[in-house]
């Protein structure tokens, strides 16, 4: 089995994190005093509060709880949510807003910022694109079916390209059975439940995505969490639950099931899977793998982390991903042997409940995978896997040479470059912004407090070209 590539996840200077602080204090404080200033009615008070004639009642809106939005979300909303009025591809059009009360409320000035780099969107493959002679086979498709399906799959919604789809994905990741969902998020709050509930144990790494745990909660599971990517701890968890059993019945607990991610979408760091394989066969538990991020972006051929660690597919009991990053369309997968597949499709509420996958959407996904597996005749699916690959390692080395902190893999094509102080954070993404580059930065609750970043994602339609202008006015801003 190949070796795990390194990760690096470097502390910053002791300064570093006491400036942190320092700014998150000042700017809390200076919140304080507004709050003050908007009870005394010297400010004008923005945010939803109740109605007078509903002031008896129990509040709908938590005051507190909104206090981050009001003071400190408030100062710095410009960063997200642009508008943009192009396709987002490796360039595209942002719309150009001004706000006349500090980022309340936004109007378009009606000028457009053209060709900004795109640095934030999960276009791993560049298959976002709107190439008419790619798109052939989407507008044909389009002509045959129509745009929606209008009924889900159990009632008049099972067209003839979804069979099909299936049939691809099973044999893309070497599995027996698959089966597809409209949305993506849905595919693990909704699917999780159809698998595990009271009795049984979900151990989950503390990094996993919000769908992945509205799903385990929803379940009525039982939840432990182990620390990201971190065997000892996982395997501490392991031996309680075989040794212990459930809490006060010590009866043996009905499924055990370890759920992680390919890539981590926030740290760019990979799953450690051959060693939680180990771990799956030694205690007998059964294996969730999310590859949403890594599926169709890492690995030789582009079929994920199993790949990339040169596993047997079949060592993963339930095998899911996306089709919204690598693939540049909607909705997710779930894959495994045929007798998870036949479960989920009558017990899973996304399956029995929700509308069918759109036909522009289901050829999309056609296109991009047989693209990749080289099923079209042609090599520009690989040649794009390699892209990608040959645009992170770049990258990534890049950003290190010039001394910035960065996080994750040497194979993520996610990678988060700390910026830590919260003023520094806005400055940066408006800076470049000016500059004509997108980015995405990330703060608190996202992430931890101390760890605000700007999180670039790679794309192989991305050119050397752009990613040099990225990196030296990346460099120029920070010195």
């Amino acid at each position: 089995v190949p070796m795990p590539r390194p990760e690096s996840f470097e502390n910053p200077p002791m300064y570093v994190a006491v400036m942190t602080y320092l700014g998150f204090g000042i700017v809390t404080l200076f919140g304080y005093f507004r709050d003050f200033l908007r009870a005394v009615g010297l400010e004008k008070c923005h945010i939803a509060r109740e109605r007078e004639e509903q002031k008896d009642f129990v509040p709908l809106y938590q005051d507190f709880e909104n206090f981050y939005t009001r003071n400190l979300y408030m100062r710095v909303r410009d960063n997200w949510n642009r508008p943009i009025c192009s396709l987002p591809g490796p360039v595209f059009d942002v719309m150009e807003r001004v706000s006349p009360d500090y980022n309340w409320t936004f109007s378009l000035t009606g000028k457009t910022i053209d060709d900004v780099i795109n640095m934030g969107s999960y276009n791993y493959l560049g298959f976002a694109e709107n190439d008419g002679d790619f798109l052939k086979t989407v507008a044909d498709r389009t002509q045959q079916y129509g745009l929606g399906v209008c009924s889900t799959r159990q009632e008049m919604g099972n067209l003839a390209i979804h069979e099909e789809l299936e049939q691809l994905v099973a044999s893309f990741l070497g599995v027996e059975s698959s089966m597809i969902f409209g949305m993506g998020f849905a595919t693990n709050s909704m699917n999780i439940p159809a698998l595990v509930g009271k009795g049984c144990l979900i151990l989950s790494d503390e990094l996993n995505h919000t769908s992945l745990i509205l799903g385990a909660r929803l379940s009525g599971a039982t939840i432990w969490v182990f620390k990201h990517n971190n065997m000892q701890s996982l395997e501490r968890l392991l031996r309680e639950a075989v040794c212990s059993g459930q809490p006060r019945t010590h009866r043996p607990w009905r499924k055990v099931l370890i759920m992680v991610e390919g890539i981590y979408s926030m740290e760019g760091s990979v799953v450690r899977l051959p060693d939680i394989v180990a771990l799956k066969k030694k205690y007998k538990a059964y294996l969730y793998l999310d590859e949403a991020h890594s599926i169709g972006a890492v690995g030789p051929t582009g079929r994920g982390v199993t790949e990339l660690f040169g596993l047997d597919p079949s060592d993963i009991d339930v095998m899911m991903g996306t089709f919204t990053k690598s693939f540049g369309a909607a909705g997710g997968y779930i894959a495994g042997k045929k007798e998870l597949v036949d479960h989920l499709r009558s017990h899973s509420h996304s399956a029995v409940y929700a509308s069918a996958m759109s036909p522009p959407v289901t050829e999309q996904i056609l296109r991009a995978m047989k693209c990749i597996m080289g099923l079209d005749g042609t090599t520009v699916g690989q040649a794009r896997v390699h892209q990608l690959a040959e645009n992170t390692r770049y990258f990534r080395s890049r950003l290190q040479e010039m001394g910035f902190i960065i996080y994750g893999n040497d194979d993520s094509p996610v990678v988060p470059i700390l910026l830590y102080m919260p003023g520094k954070v806005v400055a940066f993404s408006r800076a470049m912004l000016k500059r004509k580059i997108g980015v995405v930065v990330v703060g608190f609750p996202a992430t931890p407090i101390t760890e605000a970043r700007a999180r670039f994602c790679l794309s192989a339609a991305h050119t050397k070209a752009m990613l040099d202008q990225v990196s030296t006015t990346h460099f120029e801003l920070d010195s």
